[in-house]
């Protein structure tokens, strides 16, 4: 197994970095494109979600991201140092009640790109796994009419 790590100070201006890791991952590691929105989506969310909420801004905290792959997964790791949050009872943002809220998306989002989400630690690290293509052999591939539907 293969992997990455860094470590990002709690600054907002940081995400940029974290896009450049996933563009340089992709290239290395040669992940499809078909998977590379979802993954730039939800690790950009992820890292998001733990400077705004887990470290507050404060720039003396890092944030840990991780990537291990193997040759059906990638898995992506994201640590904050804050103190957590209950993930198990998180508002709906689809019940009518949030539907006008202008936070509230980025776990739901989340849990929707991304094949398996594990929170531990209290929610202060988040994993991502996202399976890769079984390769290019065309009795695995699927049509594109499949591929679209």
């Amino acid at each position: 197994m293969k992997q990455v790590k860094i470590q990002i100070p709690s600054l907002v201006e940081n995400i940029r970095v974290v896009e450049s890791f996933i563009d340089n991952s992709k290239d290395t590691f040669h992940i499809e494109d078909d998977i590379y929105g979802n993954i730039m989506v939800a690790v950009t969310e992820a890292v998001n979600n733990a400077i705004r909420h887990g470290n507050k801004f404060d720039k003396d905290k890092n944030v840990y991201l991780s990537l291990f792959v193997n040759e059906n997964q990638l898995k992506f790791e994201i640590e904050d140092e804050g103190t957590g949050f209950d993930y198990n009872n998180l508002d709906d943002p689809t019940a009518p009640e949030n539907l006008e809220n202008p936070g509230g998306r980025g776990i739901f989002l989340i849990r929707h790109l991304a094949d398996e989400v594990e929170f531990s630690k209290d929610g202060r690290r988040l994993e991502l796994t996202f399976a890769l293509s079984p390769g290019d052999d065309a009795t695995t591939s699927p049509t594109p009419e499949a591929a679209a539907a």
